[in-house]
């Protein structure tokens, strides 16, 4: 039994249900694609032999590399929602894999400036791989109308989920708990 229930759990709908069959199959099938996200994630997750926050902090440290930005382990601190001591272990670990090197900041001596290597690279471009490449493949078979028609829908359906979600200060700056999002302290 609780296999059965872990199997159909993603299926279950927590809103009314559509008002047609065709919605509701639409929706069935946006609610199977997200369960196999995740599955495949996780899957390459566990191959990777990183914890869930190893491997989001290679995430993030690949894409600030990619985006020509340097890291250090405060700015983890604040994207992982963790402590300093945890950032410090989880760093420590990445260190002793072989996926992060540490050096020091360019300009602060306190700091230290964290880099990705091609190894955790290789590892995340694998995780995501398959997942990619299934999309684009049954993407690029679909007509123009179609892709069109996804396209919007898609849109829509993030919208309407991002819809009411605080907007960052800008790209790279995450307003501190308390303060407003101009920057200043909240009541100020």
């Amino acid at each position: 039994m609780p296999l059965t229930v872990v199997r159909r759990e993603h299926v279950h709908l927590y809103a009314r249900e559509p008002r047609t069959r065709s919605a509701k199959t639409a929706v069935d099938a946006l609610l199977r694609l997200q369960h196999a996200e995740e599955d495949q994630l996780e899957r390459a997750r566990g191959e990777s032999g990183l914890t869930k926050n190893e491997f989001l902090t290679v995430r993030y440290m690949l894409q600030a590399h990619r985006d020509g930005r340097s890291m250090g382990p405060k700015d983890l601190a604040v994207m992982l929602s963790v402590s300093n001591a945890s950032v410090t272990k989880i760093v420590d670990g990445l260190v002793e894999k072989g996926d992060l090197l540490r050096a020091p900041h360019p300009t602060d001596r306190r700091a230290q400036v964290l880099e990705p290597t091609v190894q955790a690279a290789r590892k995340i471009d694998r995780s995501y791989e398959v997942f990619h490449e299934a999309v684009v493949e049954v993407i690029d078979h679909l007509s123009a109308e179609d892709n069109a028609v996804l396209a919007r829908c898609l849109a829509q359906i993030t919208a309407a989920l991002d819809a009411g979600l605080p907007t960052p200060v800008d790209e790279y700056t995450v307003p501190e708990a308390g303060a407003d999002p101009d920057g200043s302290a909240a009541g100020s």
